[in-house]
């Protein structure tokens, strides 16, 4: 990835000024990683792999919440 990098986050535009982990892009738009799932140009990340999966320029991310109810 290089400086001023950008990715989309469920349509949205967003800047990375450094390199990035789908687990650090996750803390720093404050989502728990546990209650979400995330597609990477149309491919599952396994929760796994979210510490070393670096994003590059261009990518697009799903995230996605589940949420429990009755």
């Amino acid at each position: 990835m290089t400086d001023g990098a950008f990715i989309t986050v469920n349509g949205l535009s967003h800047a990375l000024s450094r390199p990035t982990t789908v687990a650090a892009l996750l803390e720093e738009i404050g989502l728990d990683r546990v209650k979400i799932a995330v597609e990477r140009n149309e491919s599952i990340v396994p929760r796994s792999l979210y510490e070393q999966t670096l994003l590059d320029d261009g990518d697009v991310l799903e995230i996605v919440h589940f949420i429990g109810g009755g």
